[in-house]
């Protein structure tokens, strides 16, 4: 009981460190702000750049089991917000990483989220726009 009571303060805590991260004025600051976040709430920031959704889902597995979906969701959240801080084609994969993840996370979670269902939709209409336009 008082590991799940901790890690519910954990995913408080880190969506107010988000919410925190992107209210900062310089983009550079921001880009700080989130890639420190990467490190204290999922882990190492150059190996989720570069993971395949495959390593994702082996990594995760580190976590206990009736953690890995909240850590998927950060994980998601991360590569959502740090995708309007980037440019193409950069930005292009990480809302590709985050779409992937807020699908596996819609289907395997059992907890209906209305804003995880807008951000899925917002991510289809961008990545359509960024191939129209690349």
């Amino acid at each position: 009981m008082l590991q799940q009571d901790y890690f519910l303060r954990l995913i408080r805590e880190f969506f107010a460190a988000l919410q925190r991260a992107l209210e900062k004025n310089e983009i550079e600051d921001r880009t700080k702000a989130v890639h420190e976040l990467y490190e204290q709430y999922v882990g190492p920031y150059e190996f989720y750049q570069a993971a395949t959704i495959e390593q994702i889902m082996t990594d995760i597995k580190r976590y206990p089991e009736n953690q890995r979906i909240n850590r998927l969701e950060m994980l998601a959240e991360l590569y959502y917000v740090e995708a309007d801080l980037r440019s193409t084609p950069f930005r292009e994969h990480l809302y590709n990483q985050a779409y992937l993840l807020f699908r596996f996370i819609d289907t395997h979670s059992g907890v209906y989220s209305i804003e995880r269902k807008e951000k899925i939709a917002e991510i289809e209409k961008k990545l359509q726009v960024d191939k129209l336009t690349s």
